[in-house]
């Protein structure tokens, strides 16, 4: 199996032989794929056979959603979708992984929130396959709830292990970017859903070399990002709206959600793991056009 960093050295040392760029170019170009490999690496992806489409829309989602300038978004999008066609043009992937990706637009940039009532109908139909006693439907039903529950981050949710989840205090401890470790307020529902699979679902998915992760794939390993995207992706495929169809769109969700609901902005930061209270910011924005939204549909003299 091929490392993505290093295949990623092997492209730029090519790039640099053909000699077509300048310097600066090269090493602006360079510095963009070591990010995108970083980032990959956080999503448990550092191998050749586990790049995929969505890793790469994540990760430009990702920058657009720390409010990165325009130009510098086109130029990251540019490094990566060089690469990927690299990649596919040289056989180490099944085709341009990358082709789709697309730089997000102005007006596309604020992201895509669920309805409270499209938040219960997905919770609740996952809680009634759950209740079927499936181990997957229980890691799913407890996975859903707690990204919406508590705004994490994917790779924070995976990252998870049973020594962080205090269930009788209602709180997990999650190890964010830079390795900062923070405290997360959980809801009952989820609690509930942890509770669940803890007790019926995870001990038929475990084996010996399970250790304490919390979260396991079917050969008891800990479950992967890509996974968590592809059961996010089937439950939201069909509710339309802009931006990613991942694990984001629950984190946005639940951010723009407590401020709905009166929480203060920074509460909303703690919570989620922002450094700049900028970055979230960008929730007050949303509720801001969703209240424009209802006062348009609903005021005789909107």
């Amino acid at each position: 199996m091929a490392s993505l960093a290093a295949v990623m050295r092997v492209y730029s040392d090519e790039r640099a032989a053909e000699r077509v760029l300048s310097q600066n170019s090269l090493k602006a170009y360079e510095g963009d794929l070591e990010q995108f490999v970083a980032y990959a690496a956080t999503q448990r992806v550092a191998d050749l056979s586990e790049m995929d489409t969505e890793v790469c829309r994540s990760w430009v989602w990702a920058l657009a959603e720390e409010g990165l300038a325009a130009a510098s978004l086109r130029r990251k999008v540019s490094s990566l979708k060089g690469f990927t066609h690299w990649l596919g043009v040289h056989g180490y992937t099944e085709g341009d992984v990358g082709v789709r990706i697309k730089t997000p637009k102005a007006q596309q940039s604020l992201p895509r929130v669920l309805s409270r009532a499209h938040m219960e109908d997905i919770l609740e139909g996952l809680a009634s396959d759950a209740a079927t006693g499936d181990p997957i439907a229980l890691r799913d039903s407890a996975m859903l709830e707690l990204l919406y529950a508590t705004a994490m981050r994917v790779s924070e949710l995976t990252g998870l292990t049973l020594a962080r989840v205090d269930l009788a205090g209602l709180r997990v401890t999650v190890v964010g970017k830079g390795n900062k470790e923070r405290v997360i307020p959980l809801g009952l529902p989820a609690a509930q859903a942890l509770a669940s699979y803890l007790e019926r679902g995870r001990g038929k998915l475990s084996t010996e070399s399970s250790g304490d992760v919390l979260f396991l794939s079917t050969r008891g390993q800990r479950v992967g990002s890509r996974t968590v995207y592809s059961v996010v992706a089937r439950l939201l495929a069909d509710l339309g709206g802009d931006g990613p169809l991942g694990p984001h769109t629950l984190r946005h969700t639940a951010a723009t959600h407590l401020l709905d609901g009166g929480a203060d902005l920074r509460s909303v930061q703690e919570l989620l793991g922002h450094a700049s209270l900028g970055t979230t910011q960008i929730y007050t924005h949303v509720s801001v056009e969703r209240l424009k939204g209802a006062y348009d549909n609903a005021h005789p003299r909107a």
